[in-house]
């Protein structure tokens, strides 16, 4: 057997919660052990491990998923945010059957992806094009592309403490210390080329935009960070940026995979009020299964149309790959973007209720157990951080590492253990159509258990 990873030893075996959760979940525990016999890790997503072990899903079902030892657990990470509608909606799992007995990848242009497109471009505001991808890294590698290629500038501008997929472009400086290379196997020539500026920060981020001005290709940011802390955008922030990036003559680029249809239909820049040039799209776009997008004005976009005559170089190459406009995946689009527009109202106004009001409670519950608390979030999204005593709020990535990260954790790994709340500990919470009021009651009350646990424990 291999050793185990040592941050495992981060949490002390004596913890309650740990007790309960290696008690509940003994064949977790032995696939997990499995499977680093085969899987580097343990598993191939690097957020999907905590410790002491991850527990390895069986199956889902709207507000549900079950894990191996059939534990089940309320769920409010929603496959990374995707799953709007819950898991598995009918609506959607008819579509994939259909499509299943007609053909898996078609490998050739086909209707579907023609129809998702035209459903994109009336949802979101900056949608005059449209091309199709599979992941949200391979979204925003392509737009940066983009940005290059139109503007015939090489620097890029992004938020410190943004994330925008495991690209080589745009890995650097995701996590603190900023300066500090994300990664072995990246080079230092391309890490030159992106600068970092400071979210919310009007005054600094402007500095950085100027004094990169001359070679400044995009500028680059999730109107609500995602990784980065779960927080929104001032919206004179995103004014700001619109008018500098005007007035230098970069591409302003929205990275939407998270916001895109999850925030309001068009997104956060219909949420905002702020249109980019370019924006990426992924996640709730495919209805569960692979899809992302680049999306925006007609004449960026027409850089990638290959039908036009132009010599090599002056042409943005940005493929699509094996799987781009998959069958499968654009006709759960189709499904989910479709619902979304027959019930906008009230689709976006009852997971935005429920959002605020999780919250709102979140942060009184530990209030009133003397523990200081920000729930950062818009919509149907949330995080929740431990302020430590010189802290009011949470503005930026900046402010969250200065959080009390530890305790988060632990709260995170305690409604997993003992209340059956599933989120990833130190991940963003999402709400979909299958939660109800009396899902949000409940975890505003295993909320409450555990902040007296924790007040009782530090007198």
């Amino acid at each position: 057997m291999k050793a185990q990873p040592q941050n495992q030893r981060l949490i002390p075996k004596t913890d309650s919660a740990i007790q309960q959760y290696l008690s509940k979940t003994p064949a977790s525990k032995e696939m997990y052990e499995h499977a680093r016999s085969f899987l580097a890790g343990g598993q191939s997503h690097n957020a999907r491990f905590y410790n002491p072990y991850p527990f390895y899903a069986s199956k889902a079902r709207g507000k549900f998923i079950w894990d191996v030892d059939n534990n089940r657990y309320v769920d409010y990470w929603m496959g990374h945010t995707a799953l709007i509608l819950g898991h598995s909606p009918a609506i959607v799992t008819n579509e994939i059957r259909k499509q299943a007995a007609n053909g898996l990848l078609l490998g050739a242009p086909n209707k579907y992806a023609v129809e998702l497109a035209e459903l994109v471009s009336k949802s979101v505001p900056c949608a005059e094009s449209v091309r199709f991808c599979t992941t949200g890294a391979e979204a925003t590698m392509y737009a940066v592309r983009l940005a290059r290629a139109y503007s015939k500038r090489k620097s890029i501008v992004k938020i410190a403490g943004g994330w925008h997929g495991y690209n080589s472009a745009l890995a650097v400086g995701v996590s603190y210390p900023y300066e500090v290379p994300e990664s072995a196997g990246l080079p230092e020539e391309e890490d030159h080329l992106v600068k970092l500026a400071r979210f919310n920060d009007i005054e600094s981020t402007c500095q950085v935009l100027s004094q990169n001005s001359s070679d400044l290709a995009a500028v680059i940011l999730e109107p609500l960070l995602g990784a980065g802390g779960v927080i929104p955008a001032d919206k004179e922030y995103l004014k700001a940026l619109r008018e500098q990036c005007d007035k230098i003559g970069a591409v302003l680029i929205f990275d939407e995979i998270i916001t895109g249809f999850r925030l309001s239909l068009g997104g956060a820049q219909e949420y905002f009020g702020v249109e980019p040039d370019l924006c990426t799209l992924g996640k709730i776009l495919g209805g569960g299964l692979p899809a992302s997008a680049v999306v925006g004005r007609d004449e960026i976009l027409s850089l990638a149309d290959t039908t036009i005559k132009r010599p090599k170089q002056e042409r943005c190459w940005i493929g699509g790959g094996t799987f781009s406009e998959h069958a499968l995946s654009m006709r759960a689009g189709i499904a989910t973007l479709k619902l979304l527009r027959a019930r906008r109202s009230s689709v976006y106004g009852t997971i935005g209720k429920l959002g605020e009001e999780l919250r709102r409670k979140v942060d009184r519950s530990f209030s009133e157990a003397g523990i200081s608390t920000r729930t950062t979030g818009a919509g149907s999204l949330f995080a929740t951080h431990f302020l430590r005593s010189n802290q009011e709020d949470i503005k930026n990535p900046q402010d969250v590492v200065m959080t009390d990260q530890k305790t988060m954790h632990k709260y995170c790994f305690a409604l997993i253990a003992s209340y059956g709340i599933f989120f990833l500990p130190g991940h963003i919470g999402a709400i979909s159509t299958a939660h109800t009021a009396t899902d949000i009651l409940r975890f505003v009350e295993s909320t409450e258990n555990f902040a007296d646990k924790l007040s009782s424990f530090k007198k």
